[in-house]
């Protein structure tokens, strides 16, 4: 303490200017417009530039899953691509409907904010309303399901992530025609959901695959995840089912906003259907 002391004393002329020259700064910003300005530029600058640095320290330290993740992604496009090579051998050729295969349009984004452990849990990405992105467009992974597209800029949006109790996503039950509603609801646990509406008759098997149905603003048949426990019974009809879900919310990096093509013509005439039997 006597050392801290005598330190104190023998530099006291060195701490007394730092004091001051703090203070004059901060009157000097506080009452000249310029330089409050400028300061203000400034410490922008150098926020963004340490929040540039930390996400580029976090994309590094993320790359393992990354490239994993992509590398499942191409398995799974040559697989698709291998499909076309071997009906092309054939000697009937099955024409695909190139209405259907246009359908869609994928915008890639990168995340720049996330949080997993809200209530309700929330998405930024580096893609605007200048890159054709919109309110309510889906938001996939080439894992699975990430969100709706919730308020757009001209450079970034924000997205009701799939971890928010407002968040419905239409979705079917492998081997089954059977559809459901799934949703995160009031749950802790990123990892999981639950599929609600499942008539309880139906024959629920731990592990059995979850697929988005085509009915909601997602394509069809994108997997979201496999059955983890079952018999949650909701009412005396119906039973849920918890599932895990194939997104890893923690270490999300790249996704791709969904657009379908044809919305706009299907609203339409759902609109005027429901017009004529009103």
């Amino acid at each position: 303490m006597k050392n801290l002391w005598l330190f104190l004393v023998r530099y006291n002329a060195f701490f007394w200017f730092v004091l001051f020259f703090t203070v004059s700064l901060l009157l000097v910003v506080q009452n000249n417009r310029y330089q409050r300005s400028a300061f203000v530029n400034s410490s922008n600058v150098v926020v963004g530039s340490f929040y540039d640095k930390l996400n580029s320290w976090k994309s590094y330290l993320a790359l393992e899953e990354t490239n994993k993740n992509l590398a499942q992604e191409n398995a799974e496009l040559r697989q698709q691509l291998q499909k076309f090579i071997l009906a092309d051998t054939l000697d009937s050729v099955q024409i695909a409907d190139s209405i259907e295969e246009n359908r869609y349009r994928f915008t890639i984004a990168e995340v720049v904010n996330n949080s997993i452990h809200q209530k309700s849990n929330f998405i930024t990405i580096n893609k605007g309303s200048s890159e054709g992105v919109e309110k309510g467009l889906g938001v996939i992974t080439s894992n699975g399901v990430v969100g709706v597209v919730l308020n757009v800029s001209p450079h970034f949006s924000t997205i009701q992530s799939l971890l928010h109790p407002d968040t419905r996503v239409s979705v079917t039950l492998d081997t089954t025609n059977v559809f459901g509603s799934l949703a995160w609801g009031n749950n802790v646990d990123p990892r999981f959901a639950l599929v609600r509406d499942i008539p309880n008759h139906v024959k629920v098997q731990k592990g059995m695959k979850i697929y988005t149905s085509g009915f909601s603003l997602f394509p069809k048949g994108i997997e979201i995840g496999t059955v983890e426990e079952t018999g949650i019974v909701s009412g005396e009809s119906f039973l849920d089912v918890k599932i895990r879900l194939r997104t890893n919310f923690s270490n999300l990096n790249h996704v791709y906003v969904v657009k379908d093509l044809l919305e706009n013509e299907k609203n339409l005439l759902e609109t005027q259907t429901e017009d004529n039997n009103g």
